[in-house]
């Protein structure tokens, strides 16, 4: 019974996501009550309390308590949309009752689905909120009264109903529906398959081809973790079996699987919050995110190559690799060109990114049944993949609209109580106004609280109260919270905290130390990216063509050098003359000036030449012994 109320519940999301994106979202406060209601719910019944103890009875009461209150308070708030949108309403007891009931099942829903850290970040804004007043120093304040914290939270628009929850309701709804619908209707492997056939055959063919899938993956899943435990699966096996160390295969997966965070067109679901944070559209955060992005797998590629060729890694046989008539086939690539292409098209004809959501969905749908229906049986399965793609996305949506709905919460209190400017300032002085003391201090708190969160979370914690440090200073909004986003994703291959890190290595059944180790390696290139967002006008895609030229000659010298750092490569007897060859190019192509630019490039260049006359690269076909 259980079973069959999850599905029936996360089909509903699903259907209800679908819905609103055909025909138009709900008022706003309608729409997001709805939604959380459904989540709320729904994330009841997935995690439910003392699943398999013997006080599970009691669980069962708690649970369909906690449900009653959420219920009742989105209930609430749609029966009296009107009042709350148009007056002034004053909390009473019962209003502070639901208040409490719908924050706590928040809270602890939250702490079910991702741990206790986010929600005790959240619990400790409010009681900031609440107790300012007996806070000595810069951070105290005035203090809150319960009632005006009830008003904020429950009744208004800029609480539990705000911004973050509306962007989950509507445009991350939508796109998590895409994917899930991407995947299920054969979308993952032809993505796996692709990346076989793309990277397979080269040095470091099997790391390749997790760079490649998850990358692929990250367009449509948006998770680090997701894509640890879809892709990871398959990669950490194969890359063991042809000689990698387990450390090095878990370490590549992580690092590869995090790139789907930055990576467009989803980003984990922290582009859709940003633009609605930074009044900018999706698709100019989109066109911002492609160099940088770049770069990040440009990194990844390279290291993994060079690796590969000091190391002697074997490639991926001839036997275990798809042949390109299955893999381009119609009924397999089709749905695919169909599904982005009709994407494309309402992103393009000014639709909102639901409906180009939606517009993509239904391309993808029409064309799975055009192309693989040829009986009653096909159609029969294409209904239970409909089916089952909507329950997927509901589940999905659990995870995302809790962490929102938290991080909704949190956020309203640092607005209310006016941190994130307190802590600015903070900065600010501390820095004494220098521009790069500033981005780092922000850099490395971003990396401290991003660490245990999942990354929209960090992205919305860190843009709340540190972004606007780099925008006091001078900085563009865009960049500054380009900037502490880059930062708050990669603290998941950051130690100590390091959640995708964790995933790799139980998959790849060794030290999570030891794969961190090697994940940050891997993954250098990315903690100096974002000061280039600084440098470089055009590394965001802003300014001329003339900066955007300058931002990738500048990025890919940096990119590279760092790859042959780190990589292994070889070009002088000494090491220490080799390693300091490779830094200096580093260093000189992050700062913009043209005099460093152009010593780092000729030198790049140079070396580059020499490596061609002095290097031959082996590739051995061996064959794949068994795990």
């Amino acid at each position: 019974m259980q079973a069959g109320l999850t599905k029936g519940m996360a089909v509903l999301l699903g259907v209800f996501i679908l819905y609103t994106s055909a025909f138009g979202s709900f008022e706003g406060l309608i729409q997001r009550a709805i939604f959380l209601a459904l989540v709320i719910c729904l994330g009841l019944l997935m995690f439910p309390l003392g699943a398999g103890k013997r006080w599970r009875p009691a669980g069962i009461l708690a649970d369909l308590g906690l449900a009653a209150v959420s219920i009742g308070a989105c209930s609430y708030v749609i029966v009296n949309y009107d009042e709350i949108m148009n007056g002034l309403p004053t909390a009473t007891y019962a209003d502070i009752a639901l208040t409490v009931g719908i924050v706590l099942t928040i809270l602890e829903v939250s702490r079910r689905a991702i741990g206790g850290i986010f929600p005790v970040i959240t619990l400790s804004g409010i009681a900031y909120a609440l107790l300012g007043q007996y806070i000595p120093g810069t951070l105290g304040h005035r203090g809150f009264d319960v009632d005006f914290v009830t008003e904020t939270l429950l009744l208004g628009d800029l609480g539990i109903w705000g911004l973050l929850v509306g962007v989950a309701s509507t445009t991350i709804g939508a796109f998590i529906l895409f994917g899930s619908v991407l995947l299920f209707t054969g979308g993952g492997q032809t993505f796996m398959d692709l990346a076989i056939r793309l990277s397979g055959r080269s040095p470091g063919g099997a790391a390749k081809i997790g760079t490649v899938a998850s990358g692929l993956f990250g367009t449509i899943s948006g998770s680090a973790v997701a894509n640890v435990a879809t892709t990871g699966n398959f990669t950490i096996p194969l890359m063991k079996r042809l000689g990698y160390s387990p450390a090095l295969a878990g370490g590549i997966e992580a690092v590869a699987s995090t790139g789907g965070q930055i990576a467009p067109p989803v980003m984990g679901a922290a582009a859709f919050v940003m633009a609605e944070i930074i009044g900018r559209s999706y698709f100019d955060l989109a066109k911002a995110a492609l160099l940088p992005a770049f770069l990040y797998y440009l990194g990844c590629f390279a290291t993994i190559h060079f690796i590969a060729l000091n190391r002697g890694l074997r490639i991926v046989p001839e036997s275990e690799m798809p042949p390109w008539s299955s893999v381009l086939a119609p009924r397999r690539i089709g749905p695919i060109i169909a599904a982005f292409a009709a994407l494309l098209y309402g992103l393009l004809t000014g639709r909102s990114v639901q409906s180009a959501a939606f517009l993509g969905v239904t391309g993808l749908f029409a064309s799975y049944l055009l192309l693989n229906v040829r009986s009653l049986p096909d159609l029969r399965k294409a209904i239970r993949l409909i089916v089952n793609s909507l329950e997927d996305a509901g589940r999905a949506l659990v995870m995302i609209g809790v962490l929102l709905a938290a991080a909704q919460i949190l956020v309203s209190m640092v607005n209310l109580t006016g941190l994130g400017v307190t802590l600015s300032s903070l900065i600010v002085s501390l820095a004494a106004d220098s521009i790069w003391l500033i981005a780092l201090v922000t850099a490395l708190v971003c990396m401290v609280l991003g660490m245990g969160i999942p990354t929209t979370a960090a992205y919305v914690l860190v843009a709340a109260v540190l972004a606007p440090a780099l925008i006091k200073v001078g900085i563009e909004p865009i960049v500054a919270h380009m900037f502490v986003f880059y930062y708050a994703t990669i603290s998941v291959i950051t130690p100590p905290v390091c959640v995708a890190v964790f995933v790799a290595a139980g998959i790849a059944q060794t030290s999570w130390t030891a794969v961190a180790r090697e994940a940050c390696k891997l993954g250098a290139v990315t903690y100096v990216i974002p000061f280039m967002f600084l440098a470089y006008p055009g590394m965001l895609a802003s300014g001329t063509w003339f900066d955007i030229a300058e931002a990738v000659v500048s990025g890919v010298v940096f990119t590279m050098a760092f790859a042959l750092f780190f990589g292994g490569a070889q070009f002088f007897a000494s090491r220490v003359l080799n390693a300091a060859v490779l830094l200096a190019i580093a260093v000189l192509s992050v700062f913009p000036t043209w005099y460093g630019l152009g010593v780092a490039t000729l030198a790049f260049v140079l070396l580059w030449l020499m490596r061609r006359h002095r290097i031959r690269v082996p590739e051995p076909e061996m064959a794949v012994t068994g795990a």
